[in-house]
């Protein structure tokens, strides 16, 4: 595989790339509904030659390569968008108040036009290539659905990879950061607190029990948690981010119920914060006369980069890429020594269940500088992302995968 000629393909492929961005952005889809960009996504598949196969309840798998005996080189696209109205002011915004605030409508265009190049050079390619594309990413399921589902096995995955695109970083667009060998992105729970009071008249408290009273405390009384019973070294974020109970300002309600979520880098820590959180709520809202009950919802855990592949995917990547385009997590930290800002994220990806089960690693694809307009981060409904950053992911996704299968086989 010659980098530079692949470079050349990738760029060809330019308006392609944007057309199924685009078309993917306008049709914004979330979790497992989505109908629509299935039937896209198999259609622009099956007219490649490929045969798609459903896996799960909303994911797609086809296979690349299989011609020449060899590993299995899994590369990851997720699909899925945000329950948010956008207001990004691009010309082909959707407009069913969903919006891929986080970039999946570009991974998915990479994927597809990862496929077409594969498809070009599948007698190049020393083993297999499967190509996952994955629902529900953002509620931490899609993954493990199609993992259920036998994502890993016929044939089985012997090493994957993602990409995700960053906006707002000061690299320009089509730059690639390598992760670091270990734990990059952490652990997610979603938890419901519901406490139980004892509803009554607001001018007679004592007559009942008010949970909104309980439950402040209870909120309170989480965040002591981490301020006092994790050492130094225990990276850890509780969250509450909703808080709902009552109707009416001169009545105490029956029950109120605070939601959050808690990200956690070290599985011992993680366990250990969900079984003192259930302790706190249950011993606080007893003080206050109420009863409190957690319930811990869609989760992921840690996402664990494989050091070999870490290595590998640094050299790939300066090889296609250059040095002024590509990074690895060490250098960039060494970059930002002294700047005051972190290299560390704090944002889930649902990709670690695969990292659970296979070598795997996560690339970061620069897709946005803030001088040039791409000053919002992910997640907003302003943000946008930089096109000219397709081709470039689209490349490193199929040298990423040729390139590990040609040097294991």
């Amino acid at each position: 595989m010659n980098a530079e000629q692949l470079r050349k393909e990738a760029a060809a492929l330019a308006d392609t790339l944007v057309a199924d961005r685009r078309y993917l952005h306008a049709h914004a889809e979330t979790g497992f509904d989505l109908s629509d960009t299935l039937a896209y996504v198999k259609k622009q598949l099956t007219d490649m030659g490929y045969e798609p196969i459903e896996c799960g309840k909303a994911g797609l798998i086809a296979l690349a390569g299989g011609k020449k005996e060899g590993k299995v080189f899994l590369i990851r696209g997720d699909m899925d968008a945000l329950p948010i109205k956008e207001q990004s002011g691009v010309d082909f915004a959707c407009k069913n108040d969903r919006m891929h605030a986080c970039g999946h409508d570009m991974h998915t265009a990479m994927m597809l036009g990862a496929a077409r190049l594969l498809k070009e050079h599948e007698d190049e390619i020393e083993g297999t290539v499967k190509l996952m594309f994955q629902p529900a990413e953002e509620i931490f399921e899609g993954s493990k659905d199609m993992i259920a589902h036998g994502l890993l096995e016929n044939p089985k995955v012997d090493a994957a990879l993602m990409i995700h695109v960053m906006a707002g970083m000061p690299f320009p667009a089509g730059t690639v950061i390598v992760s670091p060998p270990g734990v990059s992105a952490p652990a997610a729970d979603y938890f419901e607190i519901t406490v139980q009071g004892s509803g009554c008249h607001g001018s007679m408290p004592n007559a009942g029990v008010d949970p909104l009273n309980a439950a402040a405390h209870i909120l309170i009384a989480l965040q002591e948690i981490h301020a006092r019973e994790l050492a130094m070294g225990e990276r850890a974020v509780l969250t509450i981010g909703t808080f709902h109970g009552g109707t009416a300002a001169n009545a105490i309600p029956d029950s109120a119920v605070l939601g959050g979520s808690l990200r956690t880098f070290d599985e011992e820590t993680r366990a250990f914060i969900k079984s003192r959180m259930q302790e706190v709520a249950s011993s606080v809202a007893s003080a206050f006369r109420a009863k409190a009950e957690i319930t811990f919802g869609s989760g992921c855990p840690t996402l664990v980069n494989n050091p070999e592949l870490a290595d590998c995917a640094d050299r790939y990547m300066k090889e296609l890429l250059g040095l002024q385009h590509a990074f690895s997590a060490a250098q960039l930290a060494a970059m930002s020594a002294g700047s005051g800002q972190s290299g560390k994220a704090a944002g889930s990806e649902d990709f670690a269940y695969v990292s659970q089960e296979v070598p795997s690693l996560m690339l970061a694809l620069a897709a946005g500088q803030p001088d040039k307009g791409y000053q919002y981060p992910q997640h907003h409904p302003m943000v946008k992302f930089d096109e000219s950053a397709l081709p470039c992911g689209c490349a490193v996704y199929v040298y990423a995968a040729m390139k590990w299968l040609e040097e294991h086989k």
